[in-house]
Parts: C-alpha cells; structure tokens; sequence
C-alpha cells in the first residue's frame, strides 16, 4: 500500500525562508512565526498521515453506495470525518465569530494540500462545504450566516455547489432548474443537476446545498440565473432540524477515480429554497464558491503528484534494476537500484521541480488571497484573479502527467491495483476536468483575464519578474536561473503581443493559442518561483544554515527546473504564432 508523508519541512520553508510570510504587513500574519506554523502542521502532517492516507486505498476499492436514497461512504470514513472536525481542522481558516480559528488563508492551503494528498476524495467533503460557507459568508444575510456558518464550518452540515444539468455543462445559460417564489421569501425550486460532488452522504447531519436556478420572468440566459441556499433538512429558527425538504439523490456516478466521494444526481422536487445575494446575480455569488474551488482543484495536481513522486522515489531507491552505465554501484547486490539511471533520474527531477515549485506557487496564490480579504488590497485581488486560472489549468495537467510519469517508473508493476499507484492517475484525472475544464481556464485566461482593468494586472505581473530579475542580477550564483526566466517571460510576452496584434482582426488566432499561452504562463510562474527559491537558498548558505544539504538540493533542483523545463515556453510561443490556420484548416465534416 503507498504511503504518504507530509512535506511540512518544504511547507515551513516555502513560508518562511521564500514568502517570509512573518514580514509581510498583512493583517494575522505577525501570528506566523516559525514555531506557530510548524506546531500546526505537524499536526496536520499527524491526521493526514496516520488516518486518512491509510484510507485512501479502502476508499478507492469500496466505493459509495446508495441504499434507499442514502449514500453510504467507505469503512472508516465517518470515523476519520469525526476525528477531522475534532481537531478544529475544517474552521481552520474560518471566522471566529461562527466557529472558526481565523487563521489566514494561507494556512489553511498548506492543510488542504496535505488532506487531498492523503485522500483526496475524503477531503472533498470538506473542502465543499468550506467553499460553501465562503459563499454565504460573503453574500448571505445576517440571519443566514448565523442560521448556517456554525454548523457548516464544524462540519456537522456539510455543503455543495449545484450547477451543472444534463444538458448544459460550462454554457449554465441553458439550464432549465426552477424557482417559484412563494411570497414568504422562499422559493420552490425543480429541476435536476448533475455530477454534483458529496451531494448525499452519511457523515454529516445535513447537507447545504447552493443550487442556481432561475425565477420565472427573469433575463434571458446566463443573466437571469440566481443562487438559492437548499438544505437536506429543513432548519428550524431554533437551529434544529425539521421535515426532509424535497431534494433527493437519484443516483451516484460510476467513476474512473475518486470513488470514496458521492458524485450525485440530485433530484430537485418542489424544494424549499432561500435566495443567496441577488435575484438574477447567482453566478456572481457562485463565482465566490468557484474561484476557491479552482484553487483547491489546483491543489490537488499538486497534491496527487506530491504523493506519486515520494512513492516512486521509494521504488526507485529500493527496486533492483539492471547496471549503472559507469560502473556497478551496488557491487554486493544482483542489480543497482533503478535510481541510478539517467533517464530515471530524469523522471523524478521532472516530478519533484515539479512538485516544490508548485507548491511554493499556491502558497504565493494564497498570500495574495490574503492581502486582497484581510488587507483590503485592490492590487493583490487583480493578480489573484489573473493567476487563479493558470493554478487551476496548469497544476492540474501538469499534475496528472506527473503521475503518470511516477507510475512509469514501476514499470509492470505500477499498472497493477496492489502498488496503488494507478489510483494517483485516476484520481488526479478529474481535476483537468471539473471546476471548469482546463480549455476553459484558457479561454477565461486569454480572453477575459489579460485584457481585465485594461491590462493592468498582467503588466504588474511582467514588471514584477522584470523587477526580480534586476534586483537579483548581481547575486552570486543566480545566473543560471535568471537567465533562462528572462527568456521565458519574454517569449509570454512575445505572445501576449501576437494576440494584441492578431486578436481583434481574427479572435480565433488568439484562442487557438490560448492553452499554450497558460501553460506558457505557468511555467514562467514556476520559474520565477525557483528563482525566489534559489535567492532564498543561496542566502541561507551564505548566513551559514546547518542544512546546508537541503539549500544546496533545492540549487540544484532550481537549476534543472530552469535547464530543462522552462525552455517549453519557447515551443509554446512558436505554436501561438502560427495563428488559427493550422487548427481551422478543416471543415467540421473532414474530421
């Protein structure tokens, strides 16, 4: 069985030594010091490693099960769902005011990565309702947060996002579910959605759920839709439970991976529903609920990949294979381990550059969420806002091939279910997919986010690496890595500029380029984040740090990382100027 164990010695590092999370003026920050953070996630690293990683696999090979319209989850998950709220681990984040702990956000990221990596289907259940108590933090009434937050941010009541039907998926401007006013404020909302994650379980007294619907009489597509709070069960004024409301699960999906989550077909019939914000504005309140998940989505390419990459690290230490091209290096044995081949060490320096640059990229992300919420920072929001389709879109492909690069490096034996690495890919497939395809993420990245406030946020971004590169230029040992970013950054904005020119007069030329131009965007996004990661590392040498080991490995992996994977920009920017022609040659009937 794999097994998971929580980089926290990474995550410290990445807060601290690269971020200095302790400096920065944002409001709960000068909380974070070293021994605070270090204190809870080694905690964490404790609930993720020792109780939910063993389940992943028990998740995965039992499945859900719906039984008399209710889902039964896997053996030992309610359990371990109960030990998770115990801790206080679902209100990390959360406002005190309804339960939480109010830690900044960027803390409670850190434990997000571990929990998916753990199990990522387990960690569904929370991070949904997470996102849902987010929404009706931010757009519900007085009444609603207290009538809901408590309970949801404890997670004795859980939450989901309802949008997509059988018959609209990303176009929710053809969706058909809905909502009756009553005249007493409520509505009665029916209709069917589908592929809604965690919709019905066994683990929580009642499920919230937000649901979008349209009010007769409304607009005309995606402008007439609104957001109603549905719940499972009734609420009394009290708090307490009242009559089932008229929501059920139809069925649950057969999946290729995260099996341990209910992904429901709910059936909406006559439910009592409550508006969420305003009337024919639901996906703006939506959207609060969706860029988190996007986030959390990223996170879990991330995730999978982190733990795929220390399970093949293993193998490849332990698994006897053949003979190193220079010489025996395990004489006394029948093989040397598979380590010591190139093309191995290829696979796994691909992985872990790939891993710790993500991770310090999301952390980054989360600081900004941070400044732009608890800093009221204008400035912050608009890079976050750039940034947050790239985390989800390229984290997520990159992730899954990260995995599937791990499970290479068994061989046979990682396409067999007893290793527990085909698990890592299946389950890391999904997050390409949902919150919002990737070519999605494209589209929104290259046709809303570069041109959003005239262009400002993704001048900021180039400045910014432009500025890091200057004030970093006569730094020993920082060549090697801010050589190759310079190139890469100019090869985004040689794109960039191909779209300005060429967008307007044929907006196909630049969407036939726009999923290059994210993974271009990601991989300068990582690049700038190896260079902050090798500033902080030479200076830790030279301060003389008593890890000298772990400065001088993360050099090396920042070097590789430059060496090897950024130059994709420049493929990249020669497949976006060479326009729409290539992709639109053929008629749709010549497929």
């Amino acid at each position: 069985m794999p097994d998971y164990s929580a980089p926290t010695k990474d995550m410290a590092y990445v807060l601290h030594d690269v971020l200095k999370v302790q400096d920065l003026p944002t409001p709960g920050y000068d909380d974070l010091d070293r021994d605070f953070t270090s204190a809870v996630l080694d905690e964490a690293a404790k609930i993720t490693g020792e109780v939910l990683a063993p389940l992943n696999v028990v998740g995965d090979t039992q499945g859900c099960t719906l039984e008399n319209g209710v889902v039964r989850t896997p053996d030992g998950f309610k359990d371990a769902f109960d030990q998770v709220k115990e801790g206080g681990w679902t209100g990390l984040d959360m406002p005190e005011e309804y339960g939480g702990q109010n830690l900044p956000y960027v803390m409670g990221l850190a434990l997000t990565e571990m929990l998916s990596s753990a199990n990522q289907a387990f960690a569904m259940y929370q991070g949904l309702t997470h996102g849902a108590a987010a929404a009706i933090l931010a757009h519900g009434t007085d009444a609603q947060k207290s009538t809901y937050l408590p309970d949801m941010i404890n997670c004795n009541w859980t939450g989901t996002m309802n949008l997509t039907e059988p018959h609209c998926g990303t176009d929710l401007g053809l969706m058909r579910t809905r909502a009756e006013p009553q005249g007493d404020g409520s509505y009665k909302l029916s209709g069917q959605k589908i592929f809604i994650s965690s919709g019905e379980h066994d683990m929580a007294d009642n499920i919230i759920h937000l649901v979008l619907a349209k009010i007769p009489g409304g607009p005309d597509g995606i402008k007439g839709v609104s957001l109603f709070i549905v719940p499972k069960f009734l609420v009394g004024d009290d708090g307490s439970l009242g009559a089932r409301n008229g929501v059920a699960c139809g069925s649950i999906e057969e999946k290729m991976g995260i099996h341990a989550n209910s992904t429901c077909v709910m059936n909406y019939d006559d439910a009592t529903g409550w508006l969420l914000g305003t009337e024919h504005k639901g996906m703006q309140a939506m959207f609060t609920m969706m860029n988190e998940a996007r986030i959390g989505v990223g996170i879990q390419g991330l995730a999978q990949a982190e733990v795929a990459y220390q399970n093949a690290l293993t193998y490849a230490r332990e698994r006897l294979q053949g003979r190193a091209v220079t010489g025996d290096e395990n004489p006394d044995g029948p093989a040397d381990p598979l380590i010591v081949h190139p093309d191995i060490r290829r696979s796994l320096m691909d992985q872990k550059s790939f891993v710790e640059g993500a991770r310090a990229f999301v952390l980054w992300g989360a600081t900004l969420i941070d400044q732009a919420h608890r800093g009221k920072d204008a400035e912050a929001l608009g890079m976050i806002s750039l940034l947050t389709p790239v985390i989800k879109g390229f984290l997520t492909d990159q992730g899954y091939d990260m995995t599937v690069l791990a499970q290479q490096i068994y061989g046979g034996h990682g396409y067999i279910e007893e290793h527990g690495m085909s698990q890592f890919t299946r389950d890391a497939r999904i997050a390409m997919i949902y919150e919002g395809a990737n070519g999605v993420q494209a589209l929104d990245l290259v046709g809303r986010k570069l041109a959003q406030d005239g262009g400002k946020h993704v001048m900021a971004f180039f400045e910014m690496v432009k500025s890091f590169i200057k004030d970093n230029a006569d730094i020993d040992g920082m060549e090697p890595l801010l050589t190759p970013l310079k190139q890469a950054s100019k090869d985004l904005q040689n794109a960039g500029m191909f779209f300005m020119a060429e967008g307007m007069k044929n907006p196909n030329a630049a969407l036939s380029g726009s999923y290059d131009f994210m993974h271009m965007m990601g991989h300068v996004c990582l690049g700038l984040m190896w260079a902050r990661m090798g500033r902080a590392s030479l200076d830790a040498l030279a301060n003389g740090t008593t890890d000298p080991d772990f400065h001088q490995t993360k050099l090396a992996t920042a070097r590789y990382y430059m060496a090897r994977r950024l130059p994709a920009t420049t493929m990249h920017l020669a497949r976006i100027q060479s326009g729409a022609d290539p992709v639109m040659d053929l008629a749709a009937d010549q497929f």
